[in-house]
């Protein structure tokens, strides 16, 4: 027997991101989820689909009405703000996404980082500011929104280069803050405007990855940031870091934010005991096998173990590949529905 629905999508996730009582899981996409069939569909293929507001808007908007999620997010990549701050772009055709130059950075240190005239009008920041607008007119009292806006450590990675910002880490950390503290304002800046356009949430990613750094280093530089964060920017915030994060969830739980989108390498069950009911959490769907490779029954697997294990809100783990089949991500809000009814119904 189905679980009687009782809540919209937007209140729905919104009502999870603040720990409280849902009619069932809402499957939220802190990330992307468009696909090469998705832009075939609404005409509306990469890379224009994230310059142009409307195709962005057409694009985004298909995670609800032919995916069924509950929410919907129109930022697909990582480097709107980059790019407006003038990183070297390689935009790549509708079966990659783009991608910023990290071998050419364009900064050298704190004394260089600055907020360009015209930041936000930029073609690829007005392209998500514009498009949120679209979406809150056409879906925003019934579908959750939601936006995003790079953390400092993602974008320094694109400023700077991975490698030149991590040996900085080491060799100076002083130094590694004040491009931390300056860059943090940029966050800031864009996240506003996409509040301001109606996002009624924000996905915060800042890729202190497991493979590239530790749990002490996101305590030692991140935390603090991520606590001023959930304070200045008034919308609920979902942190999002890839690779296995175990050993910094505690410290991310302790932050404020509304949520943790996290990656399927790390165990649902694990996962919930390392935050301790002090943060929600998003996901984690495996992308590269489960999703692109496997088969409906393989994701229903992993829906269940997640919601099992008290995840609050599921998603994939990360944007998903491009050539995703779509039988698989329609299997996620399947499996959610199924899962409700049978632990659920009455």
């Amino acid at each position: 027997m189905a679980v009687k629905e009782t809540m919209t999508p937007r209140e729905r996730v919104l009502a999870a991101l603040a720990g409280k009582p849902v009619d069932r899981p809402p499957i939220a996409n802190p990330t992307n989820v468009m696909t090469v069939e998705l832009m075939d569909l609404v005409d509306a293929p990469f890379p224009d689909a994230n310059r142009d507001p409307e195709m962005n808007a057409r694009l985004a908007a298909t995670g609800y009405t032919e995916l069924g999620f509950d929410s919907i997010t129109p930022y697909f990549t990582i480097i709107q703000e980059s790019s407006a701050l003038g990183c070297e772009m390689q935009w790549e055709q509708k079966d990659n996404w783009p991608t910023v130059r990290m071998t050419r950075p364009i900064w050298n240190g704190p004394d260089d980082i600055h907020l360009p005239k015209g930041f936000l009008q930029h073609q690829d920041t007005r392209a998500i500011v514009d498009s949120i607008r679209i979406l809150k007119r056409d879906y925003g009292r019934d579908v959750a929104i939601i936006g995003k806006t790079m953390g400092p450590w993602t974008l320094a990675y694109h400023v700077f280069g991975v490698e030149k910002f991590l040996l900085m880490s080491i060799d100076d950390p002083a130094k590694t803050m004040k491009c931390l503290e300056k860059l943090k304002e940029i966050s800031v800046v864009f996240g506003i405007a996409q509040i301001e356009a109606g996002a009624d949430a924000l996905t915060f990613p800042d890729h202190a990855t497991g493979d590239l750094v530790s749990g002490e280093y996101y305590r030692k530089f991140l935390q603090d940031i991520h606590v001023e964060m959930v304070g200045r920017l008034p919308v609920p915030l979902i942190l999002h870091i890839c690779g296995n994060t175990l050993d910094r969830m505690g410290y991310i739980s302790h932050t404020g934010m509304a949520a943790f989108h996290f990656d399927s390498r790390n165990d649902p069950q694990k996962a919930m005991d390392a935050v301790g009911g002090r943060i929600r959490l998003v996901g984690n769907i495996n992308n590269p096998v489960t999703l692109y490779s496997k088969g409906p029954e393989t994701v229903r697997e992993e829906v269940y173990r997640a919601l099992e294990a008290g995840v609050q809100l599921i998603a994939p783990e990360c944007a998903i590949p491009l050539r995703t089949k779509l039988e698989n991500l329609l299997e996620i809000p399947a499996a959610v529905k199924d899962w409700a009814a049978e632990r659920m119904g009455n």
